[in-house]
Protein backbone atom coordinates (compact mmCIF):
# COMPACT_ATOMS: atom_id res chain seq x y z
CA UNK A 1 0.00 0.00 0.00
CA UNK A 2 1.63 3.42 -1.11
CA UNK A 3 1.90 6.47 1.73
CA UNK A 4 -1.04 8.19 -0.40
CA UNK A 5 -3.27 5.71 -0.36
CA UNK A 6 -2.67 5.29 3.60
CA UNK A 7 -2.19 9.08 3.98
CA UNK A 8 -5.90 9.31 2.03
CA UNK A 9 -7.52 6.39 4.56
CA UNK A 10 -6.48 8.09 7.63
CA UNK A 11 -7.59 11.80 6.41
CA UNK A 12 -11.16 10.38 5.67
CA UNK A 13 -11.39 8.13 8.64
CA UNK A 14 -10.27 11.08 10.96
CA UNK A 15 -13.00 13.77 9.30
CA UNK A 16 -15.58 10.84 9.50
CA UNK A 17 -14.85 10.70 13.45
CA UNK A 18 -14.79 14.58 13.21
CA UNK A 19 -18.26 14.93 11.97
CA UNK A 20 -19.20 12.37 14.11
CA UNK A 21 -18.27 13.99 17.49
CA UNK A 22 -19.35 17.22 15.98
CA UNK A 23 -23.08 15.87 15.46
CA UNK A 24 -22.69 13.99 18.61
CA UNK A 25 -21.96 16.96 20.56
CA UNK A 26 -25.25 19.33 19.07
CA UNK A 27 -27.80 16.97 18.58
CA UNK A 28 -27.99 15.74 22.06
CA UNK A 29 -30.25 16.82 24.39
CA UNK A 30 -28.62 18.56 27.88
CA UNK A 31 -30.03 17.27 30.78
CA UNK A 32 -31.07 19.78 33.12
CA UNK A 33 -33.43 20.21 36.03
CA UNK A 34 -35.93 21.80 33.96
CA UNK A 35 -35.94 19.00 31.54
CA UNK A 36 -37.58 16.50 33.42
CA UNK A 37 -41.40 15.28 32.77
CA UNK A 38 -44.19 17.24 33.47
CA UNK A 39 -45.57 16.76 36.81
CA UNK A 40 -42.40 14.85 37.97
CA UNK A 41 -41.59 16.79 41.80
CA UNK A 42 -37.86 18.61 41.08
CA UNK A 43 -34.98 16.84 42.82
CA UNK A 44 -34.74 17.57 46.33
CA UNK A 45 -31.59 20.05 45.95
CA UNK A 46 -33.50 22.03 43.36
CA UNK A 47 -37.00 22.88 45.50
CA UNK A 48 -37.31 26.33 46.94
CA UNK A 49 -37.36 25.49 49.97
CA UNK A 50 -34.17 23.79 50.51
CA UNK A 51 -33.13 27.04 48.56
CA UNK A 52 -34.65 29.74 51.12
CA UNK A 53 -33.89 27.67 53.93
CA UNK A 54 -30.44 27.33 53.27
CA UNK A 55 -29.88 30.58 51.93
CA UNK A 56 -31.53 31.97 55.75
CA UNK A 57 -29.67 29.10 57.85
CA UNK A 58 -32.70 28.19 59.57
CA UNK A 59 -32.42 26.07 62.91
CA UNK A 60 -34.34 22.95 63.24
CA UNK A 61 -37.05 24.93 65.09
CA UNK A 62 -37.63 27.79 62.40
CA UNK A 63 -37.31 24.81 59.76
CA UNK A 64 -40.27 23.29 61.11
CA UNK A 65 -42.11 26.64 61.43
CA UNK A 66 -41.23 27.13 58.19
CA UNK A 67 -42.77 23.90 56.81
CA UNK A 68 -46.13 24.39 58.76
CA UNK A 69 -45.87 28.27 56.35
CA UNK A 70 -45.15 26.42 53.45
CA UNK A 71 -48.11 23.99 53.43
CA UNK A 72 -50.29 26.86 54.01
CA UNK A 73 -49.18 28.74 51.13
CA UNK A 74 -49.34 25.66 49.13
CA UNK A 75 -53.04 25.01 49.97
CA UNK A 76 -54.03 28.93 49.52
CA UNK A 77 -52.00 29.08 45.71
CA UNK A 78 -53.76 25.65 44.61
CA UNK A 79 -57.52 26.40 45.87
CA UNK A 80 -56.77 30.43 43.84
CA UNK A 81 -55.06 28.15 40.73
CA UNK A 82 -58.32 25.58 40.86
CA UNK A 83 -60.63 29.03 40.95
CA UNK A 84 -58.97 30.45 37.96
CA UNK A 85 -59.05 26.88 36.01
CA UNK A 86 -62.88 27.12 36.77
CA UNK A 87 -62.94 30.76 35.74
CA UNK A 88 -61.22 30.08 32.48
CA UNK A 89 -63.32 27.12 32.01
CA UNK A 90 -66.26 29.29 32.02
CA UNK A 91 -65.12 31.71 29.84
CA UNK A 92 -63.75 29.49 27.03
CA UNK A 93 -66.99 28.17 26.84
CA UNK A 94 -68.86 31.44 26.55
CA UNK A 95 -66.64 31.21 22.73
CA UNK A 96 -69.73 30.17 21.19
CA UNK A 97 -72.23 32.90 22.69
CA UNK A 98 -72.04 36.90 22.27
CA UNK A 99 -72.28 37.73 25.57
CA UNK A 100 -69.27 40.49 25.69
CA UNK A 101 -70.39 41.77 29.54
CA UNK A 102 -70.21 38.16 30.72
CA UNK A 103 -67.27 37.59 28.57
CA UNK A 104 -65.54 40.72 30.24
CA UNK A 105 -66.75 39.84 33.84
CA UNK A 106 -64.75 36.76 33.65
CA UNK A 107 -62.06 38.25 32.78
CA UNK A 108 -62.31 40.91 35.53
CA UNK A 109 -62.62 37.40 37.69
CA UNK A 110 -59.62 36.05 36.11
CA UNK A 111 -57.04 39.06 36.98
CA UNK A 112 -58.59 39.46 40.47
CA UNK A 113 -57.66 35.72 41.35
CA UNK A 114 -54.08 36.15 40.16
CA UNK A 115 -53.89 39.43 42.23
CA UNK A 116 -54.58 37.35 45.01
CA UNK A 117 -52.11 34.11 44.25
CA UNK A 118 -49.67 37.45 44.39
CA UNK A 119 -50.74 38.74 47.45
CA UNK A 120 -50.37 35.20 48.97
CA UNK A 121 -46.87 34.96 47.70
CA UNK A 122 -45.76 38.42 48.94
CA UNK A 123 -47.53 37.72 52.06
CA UNK A 124 -45.82 34.19 52.53
CA UNK A 125 -42.34 35.72 52.37
CA UNK A 126 -43.77 38.51 55.29
CA UNK A 127 -44.26 35.25 57.09
CA UNK A 128 -40.78 33.84 56.40
CA UNK A 129 -39.26 37.62 57.33
CA UNK A 130 -41.06 37.40 60.50
CA UNK A 131 -39.62 33.50 61.35
CA UNK A 132 -35.77 35.22 60.82
CA UNK A 133 -33.73 36.37 63.36
CA UNK A 134 -31.63 39.71 63.67
CA UNK A 135 -28.39 37.68 61.96
CA UNK A 136 -30.85 36.14 59.26
CA UNK A 137 -32.35 39.12 58.04
CA UNK A 138 -29.45 40.20 56.24
CA UNK A 139 -29.54 37.08 54.58
CA UNK A 140 -33.45 37.34 53.85
CA UNK A 141 -32.28 40.77 52.50
CA UNK A 142 -30.30 39.20 49.92
CA UNK A 143 -33.08 36.54 49.14
CA UNK A 144 -35.41 39.23 48.10
CA UNK A 145 -33.22 39.45 44.93
CA UNK A 146 -34.38 36.03 43.78
CA UNK A 147 -37.50 35.68 45.24
CA UNK A 148 -39.50 36.58 41.70
CA UNK A 149 -38.22 33.60 39.98
CA UNK A 150 -39.55 31.44 43.03
CA UNK A 151 -42.95 31.74 41.47
CA UNK A 152 -43.94 30.74 38.03
CA UNK A 153 -44.93 28.63 35.77
CA UNK A 154 -45.71 24.68 36.60
CA UNK A 155 -42.72 23.28 34.97
CA UNK A 156 -40.31 25.32 37.42
CA UNK A 157 -37.93 27.19 35.43
CA UNK A 158 -36.36 29.51 37.79
CA UNK A 159 -33.14 31.41 37.59
CA UNK A 160 -30.06 29.46 39.30
CA UNK A 161 -27.07 30.82 40.43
Amino acid sequence: MSKTKLLSIAVIGLLVLNLSLIGFHFLRKPIRPQDRPIGQAPPERFRPQNEISASLRFDDIQVKKYEVLIDEHQESVKALNDSIRNVKSLLYQMLNSENDAAKDSLITKIGSLQKNIERTHYEHFVEIKKLCNTDQLRNFEELTTRLAGFFGSTDQNRPRK
